[in-house]
């Protein structure tokens, strides 16, 4: 198993009837990473779930895209997904929170 296997282990799966998105996102924990906290984001709508084909959007200090494509219409709804589930995100990623409780906290915005 690889580093990028044990990332993908810990993140917790979020179906669009869940987030109100039109596609799947990843969240997980930072793991000590300096990097700015992310998630990774389906290029594909739906409950796709291809960590081949995401996308990672920045969750701070403002949404932005990092890395992969995504529409400007797909990432405006991402960017409000994580604003409105910012604090959630953030605890999560430094481990103060589990994903049962990630899922628990995690918001659906409503399009």
């Amino acid at each position: 198993m690889s580093e990028n296997d044990d990332e993908l282990f810990l993140m917790v799966n979020l179906f669009p009837r869940n987030t109100g998105l039109p596609m799947t996102v990843w969240a997980g924990p930072s793991g000590g990473a300096r990097r700015a906290a992310r998630i990774r984001v389906s290029t594909r709508r739906g409950d796709r779930m291809d960590i081949r084909d995401t996308a990672a959007v920045a969750i701070e200090p403002v949404p932005q895209l990092v890395a992969g494509r995504l529409s400007a219409d797909d990432l405006a709804a991402v960017a409000s997904w994580i604003d409105l589930n910012r604090v959630a995100l953030l605890a999560y990623g430094d481990g103060e929170i589990d994903g049962l409780e990630m899922t628990h906290a995690a918001r659906r915005i409503w399009r």
